[in-house]
Formats: structure tokens, sequence, C-alpha cells
């Protein structure tokens, strides 16, 4: 067996085989990030068959992932390591000296003694995942960001539409504001075209009554006028509306990646395909973790160590470390868990009764919920409450 270690870059990535002796066949092997490039390395080991080289990589976001599926719709042996495991390995012997070559040699080498998982169709769809999940996140974030900015400039130019009932962030308002973005301009209107507006755009939810409650509040409003202001909120509404277009069809690509997957993860109660997404994007291949306290110390759920001679914390606090994607995701259904199922319901409420209060019982429930979903993942078994009690 070959250990191919690559180490990548944003223009050129180095090569370096060793055999399962420990012998450098070759190294320093400079190609381009290019076609040209990757198919001067296959010829570079053409002579060696496929099945006895392993190619293994840092995972480097984006820079890896061409790499990776290149090679890996070639029918290559990859695996993906740990940047940080690589580190280390360069450190245990002694010298902490770092450049290409020798990243590439410490890559291939530190499978000669460490366990590794090669790449599989699933791990690609994970990295499709992983890579979505952040763009929905990145979307919704721009999306909070622009009704932070409307809502601001509403409290200048109309701050007694806040008063709705229904709030300002409905599609009737938008439809409104983004065509009249003044209390001059919407307390000009006709009662008929306001009507029509909210009518038509809230499917018939508005009626008369709230057409002449937004007409007199803008008639009164203390509102002041200002062209720019109006100008920004019409671009705001277009940008929002963009968004949670972009927002939805992002989501139709992660439903569609699940439902190929059918994960078994999907199978706990009230766990969204959003968050089923996130959790397996982030996690990938659950071979990578030995035990559910490494996939828990991977999320950031783990507790800070706080201990010197005699004394050691009785409590701390989470260390946070890791994907903060992923700890988001488990939070955020573990407490799905625990409105929708019993046991998990009943595990919240034990913490609960110890004195633990609501963010550190949710915690326990997270730390439960990890351990549910490793044994999901590695057994590949579906949910059952029964066994948890």
């Amino acid at each position: 067996m070959f250990f191919l270690g690559i180490d990548i870059a944003k223009l050129n990535h180095v090569a370096s085989l060793v055999s399962d002796n420990g012998n450098i066949v070759f190294s320093n092997f400079m190609f381009k990030n290019s076609l040209e490039g990757f198919l001067s390395l296959i010829n570079k080991v053409k002579s060696i068959p496929k099945d006895d080289i392993v190619i293994a990589l840092e995972f480097t976001g984006h820079y890896s992932d061409k790499f990776v599926n290149f090679f890996f719709n070639r029918k290559f042996n990859v695996t993906l390591v740990n940047p940080s495991n690589v580190a280390n390995f360069r450190k245990s012997y002694g010298r902490d000296s770092k450049n290409d070559r020798i990243d590439s040699i410490n890559i291939a080498k530190m499978l000669l003694s460490r366990e590794y998982s090669l790449v599989t169709q699933s791990d690609i769809e994970y990295l499709s995942l992983k890579k979505l999940n952040r763009i929905r996140d990145s979307l919704v974030k721009q999306k909070s960001k622009c009704k932070i900015l409307l809502t601001r400039n509403l409290d200048s130019i109309f701050p007694e539409l806040h008063l709705l009932p229904s709030g300002i962030h409905s599609k009737a308002v938008y439809a409104l504001l983004k065509k009249y973005p003044s209390s001059e301009e919407i307390a000009a209107l006709g009662i008929d075209v306001l009507t029509n507006i909210l009518k038509t755009n809230s499917r018939g939810h508005f009626c008369e009554k709230t057409a002449y409650i937004i007409k007199s509040q803008a008639r009164s409003s203390v509102g002041f006028e200002d062209i720019s202001l109006s100008f920004h909120i019409s671009q705001l509404i277009s940008s929002i509306e963009l968004l949670e277009e972009q927002i939805r069809n992002t989501e139709k690509q992660i439903n569609a990646i699940i439902e190929k997957l059918k994960p078994v993860i999907l199978s706990i109660p009230s766990i969204s395909n959003v968050a089923c997404a996130c959790i397996l994007g982030e996690i990938g291949n659950i071979s990578r973790f030995r035990s559910p306290s490494k996939l828990l110390a991977f999320a950031g759920l783990d507790p800070k160590v706080r201990q010197s001679g005699q004394f050691r914390a009785l409590s701390c606090r989470m260390s946070k470390r890791g994907s903060k994607y992923l700890r988001y995701s488990l939070i955020y259904t573990a407490w799905n868990a625990v409105r929708n199922n019993e046991v998990f319901s009943n595990y919240y409420a034990l913490k609960r009764s110890q004195g633990k209060n609501h963010y550190k019982a949710l915690g326990h429930v997270a730390h439960k919920l990890v351990r549910v979903i490793y044994k999901l993942m590695k057994d590949n078994i579906p949910f059952n409450a029964e066994q948890l009690i």
C-alpha cells in the first residue's frame, strides 16, 4: 500500500508518496491547481494500481473540495485528515518546521500509525449539505440585517405602522411600502386602492377596516418625509423578498439530498430537515469519532475543565469549541425534542428539579441527544424512545 500526501494550496499543490514501510518514493512533486496539474499527478503514479494508493489531504474547505471530487469520481481512494492532527503529528517529532514538502510527507506518514476512513458517496453528499447549510445561514443573517434596517427606517418615517397586530413584516405591508414608502403617500391613497393592496397580498386576511386604521395612522403620523429613507425602504423590501426566495430554493436543494440519503436521525422526534442537514453536514462520516464524548467535544458541548491541585470546579461552562453550526442545531433540536417527546421532556424536568436553570438543563438534554445521534448513525438504526427509558 502507498500513501500519497497532498499539501493543498490556492495555486499549486505539493505531493509526496510514501510506502507502507515508511520509505519515501518521491516528494516535493508540485502540480498546478488545474486540470492539467491534476492529470500530471495521475501520470506520476500511473505505474501503481489505484487500489494500492490512498490519497490523503487536509480538509481545507473550498480549496480541497474540487480535489476530492476530481479524484473520487475517478475511482481513487481518498481520505481527509484533520489539520490539527497533522500539526500534532509534526510536533511529536520534536520539530515544528513547516513547509509544503514536509507537510505532504507528514500527511502521508501519519496514515501509517493512525486509522483512517475513505471518502464515500455519502461523504460527498454530506459535504454538499454542509455547504448548503452555511449558504442558508448566511442568507438568513442577511435577511435579519435587512429587517433591522427596515424597522429603523420606519421608526423615522412611519413609526405608527408598528402598532399593527400583524407587525410590519408581512407580505401585505411589504407590498404597500414597496410602492408607497412614506406616511404622506399612504395618507393620500384612496381607501379602495389601499384596501385592494392589503386584501390581495394578505389573501383576504386584511380587510377595509385595517385599511382605515393604516390611513388614519398615516394622516396623524409623527414621522417625517425623507426621500432617501423612502428609497432605502423600497430597496430593503426587494432585498428581503429576494433573500426569502433564495432561502426557499436552498432548502429545496437540502430537502432533495435528505430525501436521497434517508438518514436514520430523521426519525428523532421533531428534528427538521434543515437541522438534520446541518448535523449530518458538520459530523460527516460518524466513524471519524471514536465515542460520543469525541462528538460532544467537536460540537463544543463538552464542559471546560477547571482544576488545580486539590481544587476542581463543580460547575463549568461549555467549551464552545468546534462547530458553532452543529452546536446550534443540537441545542435547537434538543429543545424541540423536549417539547415533543416524553423521554426528553422527563429528562429536562429531572434536571430542572435538581436546581439547574433552563439553559443548563437544555445542555444536558443536548448531551443525551448527541449520544442518541451517535448510536443511531453508528449502528444505522431508527430512533426508539422505549430504549431510552
